[in-house]
């Protein structure tokens, strides 16, 4: 089963002018990139394909970008659509309390993950806190930091660490 052209097209025919991204297998990978780009545009339209996809006389004449959720499949796009809602969300203004929060977690600067978190009590079952984080020296802790990113991307995503 595809979407027929008919009906997509009488929906999107008075959005033009927004930016039309279509949910797709087939599309770029969704990356931090994208929300920060998506979070500052005027208008977004997310149409969420379904079963076989979109009639690709409409993705060639309708469709602005085309954006996967990741190498798999679903039903539709609809998942992936609100993923990418809570993603842009999150980068307006007044979403999150603290908006330099969103300066330095994964994907952000150098690209890498984010260092782990923690918080009180200091210990916890017999699990500490490294000790350099209770220091009061924010110079060491902020070395710590860089160096637990550059680590924890090494392990996890060695990928993100390519050129």
């Amino acid at each position: 089963m595809v979407m027929m052209p008919e009906p997509l097209a009488l929906t999107l025919d008075p959005l033009a002018g927004t930016h039309r991204v279509l949910l797709t297998p087939a599309g770029q990978p969704l990356t931090q990139h994208h929300l920060d780009r998506f979070s500052g545009l005027d208008a977004l339209t997310l149409v969420c394909g379904r079963y076989e996809g979109v009639d690709e006389r409409i993705v060639a004449n309708m469709i602005d970008e085309e954006v996967s959720l990741g190498d798999f499949v679903l039903l539709g796009g609809e998942v992936a659509a609100a993923a990418i809602v809570e993603g842009v969300a999150r980068l307006l203004p007044g979403v999150v309390g603290n908006p330099t929060s969103t300066e330095t977690e994964s994907f952000r600067g150098a690209g890498l993950l984010e260092e782990p978190q923690y918080t009180r009590p200091a210990e916890f079952r017999g699990w500490r806190v490294p000790d350099v984080l209770l220091s009061g020296d924010h110079a060491r802790i902020e070395a710590w930091r860089v160096s637990q990113r550059r680590e924890r991307t090494k392990q996890r995503r060695p990928d993100l660490l390519d050129g």
